[in-house]
């Protein structure tokens, strides 16, 4: 059985009215060297959303969201960050940043599938389940 792999995480978050600080969950970041995995899963709440802010630009917000998902995929239509290597897109998609979508601080975890513990952490941090 393969060792699990340690991996860097962050939650993308909107903060729609800056000046206020309040914010949604609203993707991951995650990167695994070892496996050579960096991938970025959104589940945008236009919901949760508009109870921040009822004029938030939802659909705005979504596009720049699904930019930040191509820049960590990487290749020839992400532009020139787009083209820098895994580790190096990691380190821009989660600078810290003062506009409406902002990255959590960086957290480590470990795992044996890093597309699996993308999957998980979005499932728990991101978005609310829904109990019957």
């Amino acid at each position: 059985m393969p060792a699990p792999s340690p991996f860097d995480y962050a939650i993308i978050r909107v903060v729609p009215r800056v000046e206020r600080g309040e914010f949604i969950n609203a993707g991951v970041i995650l990167y695994c060297r070892t496996r050579r995995f960096l991938a970025v899963a959104l589940a945008l709440d236009p919901v949760r959303l508009a109870t921040l802010d009822p004029a938030a630009d939802t659909a705005e917000i979504q596009a720049h969201l699904d930019s930040l998902a191509r820049i960590a995929a990487g290749g020839p239509a992400t532009g020139p960050i787009g083209h820098l290597p895994q580790t190096e897109r990691f380190h821009w998609l989660t600078a810290p940043r003062s506009t409406i979508i902002q990255p959590s601080p960086v957290h480590p975890g470990r795992c044996l599938d890093p597309a699996a513990a993308l999957a998980h952490l979005l499932a728990t941090v991101v978005q609310l389940a829904r109990e019957t």
